[in-house]
């Protein structure tokens, strides 16, 4: 006889109980509540400014995911990864401006997903062309190949020549009504709010599942010894690309997403220090989790939103304080994972863990 329930934990019979996403009726209702509160409860209460935070929230998210499976589930160090997030963004706008897209297209509103698709697969081709040397090398030597794939991409190729394509100088600006996904033209921060919460359930629930799957087991083995990895018939190589790859995919969505809240594109929106903010997502979320992407996001988003709320009243007194807030900003988030390395070394995600099977295991824990 089997249970969804115990005192003890939950009691699985098989693999696919053991894997099932909504394995009790618990947990069946924290998602309705979740989703509850994503698709009805946040539009209703959020004004304008506070749903452009969650869209930079969901912004951080989308670009951290690439980052978290190549450092935390590849082995893979990266501090390149802006690079790839402006590919997705650049090829997606040209597709959307320059682009002669038949007419039936832009009435059905079809041009902009189109352009998604085909801007993450340019970022993920780009990204394995990066990632040829880690067939060789590691570790600090592939730490200083994807750092030249930022400076190439973004400060030489976009900057010198892509951002040049049409005389328009170094911005491309974005006509009102240019972003439609079928007959929903793009245009406010509640649409452009909704838009990035399918889009990040999507990249969660397929990344997930890709962990689950031959390659994500196989990555998995390659980050904890590439050698002994081999030893057992994985091709490393292979592997490796198809990491880089996949998180050059979802950092070219992320990017291809993120012109939608944007009236215009730069190559200043894709900065190096960007790369380094993504590693320390992950580094205080934790290494090797999808819940610690996402805490991650929530923690550094917030507190700097929180923070510079702070200061607003104090900019009278202090003007300098609101003028000197990019430093304030990077000093608080090199602080914050100087604090997390030595208070939590394994980030948001394992703290979460424990509160979670404190409460799944009330009241038989320890």
């Amino acid at each position: 006889m089997s249970t969804t329930w115990l005192p003890c934990g939950d009691y699985h019979q098989s693999y696919q109980e053991d894997h099932g996403w909504f394995q009790t009726r618990f947990l069946k209702g924290k998602m309705i509540l979740l989703a509850l509160c994503l698709f009805v409860l946040i539009p209703l209460v959020a004004d304008s400014y506070w749903l452009s935070v969650c869209n930079t929230v969901g912004y951080t998210i989308l670009g951290a995911l690439g980052v978290q499976l190549l450092i935390g589930f590849c082995g893979q160090v990266t501090l390149g990864h802006a690079a790839f997030l402006a590919v997705g963004a650049y090829t997606s706008t040209l597709l959307i401006l320059e682009f002669p897209w038949p007419g039936f297209l832009v009435n059905w509103g079809l041009a902009y997903p189109l352009s998604i698709v085909i801007a993450a697969v340019v970022a993920g081709v780009w990204s394995v062309l990066f990632g040829l040397p880690s067939a060789k090398v590691k570790g600090f030597y592939l730490i200083l190949t994807t750092m030249a794939a930022q400076f190439i991409t973004v400060d030489f190729i976009i900057t010198q020549y892509v951002a040049q394509i049409g005389g328009r100088g170094q911005a491309f600006s974005l006509p009102p009504g240019t972003i439609r996904v079928g007959p929903w033209v793009i245009d406010s921060d509640l649409k452009v709010y909704y838009m990035m919460t399918i889009l990040v359930i999507l990249c969660i629930v397929g990344m997930a599942n890709l962990l689950r799957s031959r390659a994500g087991r196989a990555w998995v083995a390659i980050r904890d010894n590439d050698i002994s990895a081999e030893v057992m018939g994985i091709n490393v190589v292979q592997y490796k690309l198809l990491a880089f790859f996949v998180a050059g995919f979802i950092g070219g969505l992320a990017g291809a997403f993120w012109i939608s809240n944007l009236a215009a594109i730069s190559p200043e929106h894709f900065p190096w220090f960007w790369s380094l903010w993504l590693v320390g997502v992950i580094l205080i979320g934790g290494v090797g989790s999808l819940h610690g992407t996402v805490f991650g996001s929530l923690f550094m988003v917030l507190v700097l939103e929180i923070l510079q709320l702070a200061i607003m009243p104090l900019a009278d007194t202090y003007p300098k304080l609101l003028m000197d807030f990019l430093f304030i900003k990077e000093a608080t988030f090199g602080l914050a994972i100087c604090a997390f390395m030595i208070f939590e070394p394994n980030g948001l995600a394992y703290r979460w863990w424990q509160i979670k099977n404190y409460f799944n295991l009330w009241p038989f824990s320890y």
